[in-house]
């Protein structure tokens, strides 16, 4: 802060975003603007708690959704992430993991002067990492995402969910196995990824019969989430290739006992991919998601049950 100017650090290695938010705040009185450190450095030297951190969704290499929550645990700053215009996804996940908000580009004088108007309520912690205690049913998305937040927000669960399953969508499934590997990785735990899925064509209410399997067995630190329309994605926190293997039997054996069938009568068949981390050839998330895939189709081929990549 400089002659009583109030700070806006700009978290990018983007030229034309740093002068971009300048012009903007040039406008606009009682702002300076500078160009911060990095993220890993506003994490250590928190800035003033007046000041507002602007961060680039395009920095490479960081998942910066996943620092905006670490950001929240340890800066008294607002803090919005700049994305580009029309992604409606942006600021919903933005403010689950503990963001003000987003800034779309270009950075206007108004776009910039409503978002320095917001105030910084306060924000509901995010769930401790490990395993639930005592938990006895696993809790649907929207459940989870009311406990966070205090109260059901509609748009957050729009942006976050499967209308169809009430399972966790695509996109914020790419999201977690970003988070979950990096998390498995610093603390050397184990964590399986398991791609789960039928052939053919199944009805509204047969479909949401399986996903209320999915829940039964499984615990309130797993994700799940629905990759397209027969198929499913699993992560299973501080879990090994047994304890995965376990899960998608009792999957299995689940909707063998419930008789479900699909649209023309024939029994749904369960295809099981795993891949677990730590492992030799799992290096990034990438690796992760790509044996658990590979095991999947293995399984389809010899017409269901579980394959393990080895």
């Amino acid at each position: 802060m400089a002659d009583g100017l109030r700070t806006i650090r700009v978290v990018t290695n983007d030229e034309a975003l740093l002068a971009n938010a300048r012009a903007a705040a040039g406008a606009l009185e009682g702002w300076e603007v500078v160009q911060a450190g990095s993220l890993a450095e506003l994490e250590e030297r928190a800035p003033a708690s007046g000041d507002v951190l602007l961060v680039d969704a395009w920095l490479r290499g960081v998942n910066v959704y996943e620092a905006c929550k670490r950001l929240a645990g340890s800066t008294h700053c607002r803090t919005f992430v700049v994305t580009e215009h029309g992604n409606r996804l942006a600021e919903p996940i933005a403010r689950f993991c503990g963001a003000t908000g987003v800034i779309e580009r270009p950075i206007s004088p108004s776009r910039l002067r409503a978002a320095l108007e917001q105030t910084s309520a306060g924000k509901t912690a995010l769930p401790r990492d490990g395993r639930g205690q005592g938990s006895e049913e696993s809790m649907l998305p929207e459940r989870l995402l009311a406990d966070i937040a205090g109260k059901p927000d509609e748009s957050l669960v729009a942006a976050l969910i499967d209308a169809e399953t009430s399972l966790f969508n695509y996109p914020f499934l790419n999201y977690k196995i970003d988070e979950e590997f990096k998390r498995a990785r610093r603390f050397g735990s184990p964590l399986s990824c398991v791609m789960l899925g039928f052939e053919g064509q199944i009805a509204s209410v047969t479909l949401r019969e399986l996903a209320a399997i999915f829940l039964d067995v499984s615990r309130d630190t797993d994700v799940l989430g629905r990759f397209d329309e027969t198929s499913f994605l699993f992560l299973l926190t501080n879990t090994g290739p047994d304890g995965a293997r376990t899960m998608a039997k009792r999957v299995g054996d689940s909707a063998k006992q419930r008789g479900l069938v699909d649209l023309v009568g024939d029994p749904v068949v369960i295809s099981v991919g795993i891949s677990t981390y730590p492992h030799p050839e799992v290096r990034r998330k990438g690796d992760l998601f790509a044996r658990a895939r590979a095991a999947f189709h293995d399984a389809r081929l010899k017409g269901g049950g579980v394959v393990c990549a080895s």
